[in-house]
């Protein structure tokens, strides 16, 4: 991770791009903020983030390795962040970083704020001598998509033949499905 003791910034217009300090206040509340606007679009399914996760998220992103926070500010307000985290590629044998979340608040999407987050976590990448970016996105998501598509994503796939990768999850911690059969 970059020192959290220097924080890099690029500014450009009335927007301000950094890669967050987790130990500052304003950026642990920033983080909060912006991951619970997230939350609460159709596109984070539309629900307030629970008290714990508010309470504990960066915290708990402190103690774990590799995590990158990108934050955007207009005029000191949160307007957009990206949270990453560092992966490994087996087939290339170096490491990757992930964008697990990415989020432009409402009032500021179509200025460039997704862009230049997508930037920043590029930059942060080659630092890191990684040899890709990954991230998901849902299909409904066409304005993200396009977003992605202009800064050089595509899907991924070894094989055209084979198709493009899909991300699925199982989540622990809770009563398995069974079939009636079973």
């Amino acid at each position: 991770m970059l020192s959290n003791s220097k924080i890099l910034a690029v500014v450009n217009g009335s927007a301000e791009i950094i890669s967050a300090d987790l130990s500052l206040p304003s950026h642990a509340a920033a983080i909060v903020y912006l991951l619970n606007e997230y939350a609460e679009d159709d596109m984070g399914g539309g629900a307030e983030l629970p008290e714990f996760v508010k309470d504990n998220l960066v915290a708990e992103l402190r103690k774990r390795q590799g995590v990158h926070v990108v934050l955007a500010f207009v005029e000191g307000t949160p307007a957009g962040m990206a949270v990453c985290f560092e992966g490994f590629s087996t087939f290339a044998c170096k490491p990757l970083l992930n964008i697990h979340d990415i989020i432009v608040a409402s009032q500021y999407r179509g200025r460039g704020i997704s862009k230049r987050l997508l930037t920043k976590a590029e930059e942060i990448a080659l630092h890191l001598g990684c040899c890709k970016l990954t991230l998901e996105v849902l299909e409904g998501n066409t304005l993200a998509q396009a977003a992605y598509k202009a800064s050089g994503f595509a899907g991924y796939e070894l094989d055209p033949k084979m198709g493009k990768a899909m991300f699925w999850q199982k989540k622990l911690g809770q009563a398995p499905l069974t079939s009636p059969a079973e």
